[in-house]
């Protein structure tokens, strides 16, 4: 474990290699979502296996998240953005990076690559999607929600949420709370500059979007193909919005099966132009939807 001051706020920050004395092939960076969410999400689920690939895992607790610094504000996206730079920078991580961000962690992959495309190898989001303007309502719209139950009713919401969700989402629920009370979260981070549709159509960067079947976000999925340049879609079914905790395995194979194919020295080699169907083999088309079993 390691804290490390990153553009003005201490930032919890773990890393995991092969464990062999040998250096990882490539960089995966593992963003995670917001409020009730810290790298711990990553940590016990995939981040093992991705080191033991041969994999060098960066994670870490976003500003305000986890054992991270809770600075009163600064919580703009932008400033979730500038904190993955500036990391990457006291890390010395020099080489394009393979960026994994779950929920909101994605909206952050999407921010960095289109800002630095060129220290981005690949991305794979999981129930993800960009900063539109869209996106900006959705969650401008659930902090509303969770500032409002976690003040006025947050004995009734609490006790409802354990009784239903379990006692450990309810101590995540509080702290989802308190960060919302005690910082500015909910007014900045959605004042950042929105990402465009035009935007997107530029991002030539590989995307690998993985979606619960059941989940409200799904139908990102063919808007995402529709613009991307080099997408690829997967549908988990039978499940919603935590797919990465409820489903690790999938998303484990998923993720290093993208980074295989979009490994190389600059990040430009390997598929442009192309993507591969779920045995291994090429296919011609670069926009493509994948249902796993």
């Amino acid at each position: 474990m390691a804290i490390i001051d990153v553009a003005g706020v201490r930032l919890h920050v773990q890393r995991l290699g092969p464990g062999d004395g040998r250096p990882g092939r490539e960089t995966v960076v593992l963003l995670h979502g917001l409020l009730t969410d810290s790298l711990a999400s990553y940590y016990f689920t995939v981040a093992p296996a991705f080191a033991a690939a041969g994999l060098d895992v960066v994670m870490y607790d976003h500003r305000g998240h986890g054992r991270s610094g809770r600075p009163v504000g600064g919580y703009g996206l932008d400033r979730f953005v500038d904190d993955l730079g500036a990391l990457l920078d006291r890390l010395e991580v020099h080489g394009p990076v393979h960026l994994v961000g779950n929920s909101f962690g994605g909206t952050v992959s999407f921010g960095y690559a289109l800002r630095r495309p060129d220290r981005v190898a690949s991305i794979s989001v999981v129930e993800s999607e960009p900063a539109t303007a869209s996106w900006a309502r959705k969650i401008a719209g659930l902090l509303d929600r969770v500032r409002h139950e976690m003040t006025a009713n947050e004995t009734e919401a609490l006790d409802w949420i354990a009784t239903h969700r379990g006692r450990h989402t309810a101590r995540l629920a509080r702290a989802a709370g308190r960060l919302v009370r005690d910082t500015a979260i909910a007014a900045e981070v959605t004042v950042c500059d929105l990402v465009t549709e035009d935007a997107l159509r530029f991002l030539d960067r590989p995307v690998l979007a993985v979606y619960g079947a059941d989940s409200d976000l799904c139908e990102q999925a063919p808007w995402l193909r529709s613009l991307l340049p080099r997408c690829r879609t997967v549908l988990v079914p039978g499940h919603e919005h935590s797919v990465l905790v409820e489903a690790p395995g999938r998303v484990r194979d998923l993720v290093l099966g993208w980074i295989a194919e979009n490994a190389s020295a600059d990040g430009r080699d390997g598929t442009r132009g192309e993507s591969s169907d779920e045995g291994g083999g090429r296919v011609a088309a670069v926009p493509v939807e994948v249902n796993v079993p």
